[in-house]
């Protein structure tokens, strides 16, 4: 058995790693362990570029949250030397009745967000690369931008192992159970004790605790590059920004400026179920082939040369909202998925929120939307 320490974190992706970070800097002993070596491309930390975007659509109470997430993103950036985040203004296109537009322009409303709303016209004229239908319109949000993901889950292991955080790789988590008043947990090589417990596990955030009706969905999201066929100088960054679109009531697809001469291309919420064990990571060209046929709607002179795709993972709660709540049997242990494909952007401000609640006992933030299901009575599993 290892001495205890005061945190142990289960998952140092995006989640993960930030809660090292966070609790490190105040000084507390912290145990990080991850079932691979990260920044790695087996969960749903990666992909080279994520979308940060403040008039959030899903819900106006995300908007403090993610304002919180900028401050911290451009503190770690200034820290690590490391360029993490890249604006480029956003816009959310679809009809104007649409739950993305629509949603969008609620949180812009309800939190005095600067925006434009443009319609068809306006677009293809400012945005010369984008081919909306005539009846859709977009939000346009000047704060929108990327997130650099490897660069971040690296950046803030990087100050938590700097402020002492004990961080273990390759080295998965078999079980943990209370001991007393701290936690034991099992992995192949160790038994190590913790007085708090951070899981963040995500995709295998099921296998964790089994008891808790999480009610996760895991799902298998391919991500694709391609290269624009004609007038290439309109996917710049200073020329194109992050663009999400709803061309079908709740069905979603996002693109990227371009990076390197790529353009990266992905739908949003229509991945198939999968195990994150067994999970197919070869992307098939019938894939391939249906999201061409989006770009060629939408994006047609991004259309070009197919350069290559990777298979991320989602974690989807029933309600497409996070988990971000204690374990109703242990005060001390702390469940976090905060996924279902739109969490990486939060993730400074969690791993922040996450040393609060556990170690100050509360947050700022209003946190009710994140909270556990509760299990039915008489339900068991």
């Amino acid at each position: 058995m290892t001495p205890i320490h005061e945190v142990a974190i289960v998952g140092l992706g995006a989640m993960g790693s930030a809660c090292a970070r966070h609790f490190a800097r105040r000084g507390r002993r912290v145990l990080g362990l991850d079932r691979a070596a990260p920044p790695h491309a087996l969960g749903s930390s990666h992909g080279e570029t994520r979308i940060i975007r403040e008039a959030y659509f899903e819900d106006p109470r995300y908007v403090p949250i993610v304002q919180r997430a900028y401050l911290l993103w451009r503190a770690l950036e200034e820290e690590s030397g490391e360029r993490l985040l890249q604006e480029t203004g956003g816009l959310m296109i679809g009809p104007e009745d649409g739950v993305l537009v629509r949603g969008a322009r609620r949180s812009a409303d309800t939190h005095r967000l600067p925006y434009q709303r443009l319609d068809a016209a306006a677009i293809r004229a400012r945005f010369p690369a984008l081919a909306p239908r005539d009846d859709m319109v977009a939000i346009w949000e000047p704060r929108a931008g990327v997130l650099f993901p490897e660069a971040c889950v690296r950046a803030h292991l990087t100050a938590a192992a700097r402020d002492g955080a004990d961080l273990r790789v390759d080295e998965p988590v078999l079980s943990w159970r209370p001991e007393g008043q701290a936690f034991e947990i099992v992995t192949p090589r160790a038994r190590y004790r913790a007085e708090r417990l951070v899981l963040a596990a995500n995709a295998w955030l099921p296998r964790l605790v089994p008891d808790l009706p999480l009610g996760l969905r895991v799902t298998r999201q391919p991500l694709f590059w391609f290269e624009p066929r004609d007038q290439a100088e309109q996917f710049a960054p200073d020329r194109l920004p992050i663009h999400l679109w709803e061309p079908e009531p709740n069905r979603f697809f996002y693109g990227f400026p371009a990076f390197e001469g790529c353009i990266k291309v992905a739908t949003h919420l229509e991945g198939a179920p999968c195990d994150p064990d067994t999970i197919d990571r070869e992307v098939a060209a019938s894939e391939v082939a249906a999201l061409r046929r989006r770009l060629e709607t939408f994006v047609p002179d991004g259309a070009g040369r197919f350069v290559r795709a990777v298979v991320c993972m989602y974690a989807n709660t029933p309600d497409g909202h996070f988990i971000l709540d204690r374990h109703p049997e242990h005060d001390r242990v702390l469940v976090i998925s905060a996924c279902s494909g739109h969490g990486f952007k939060f993730s400074s401000a969690i791993g922040e929120i996450a040393a609060d609640l556990l170690l100050d006992g509360r947050s700022s933030f209003d946190l009710d939307l994140f909270r556990l299901p509760v299990k039915e009575p008489g339900r068991s599993g």
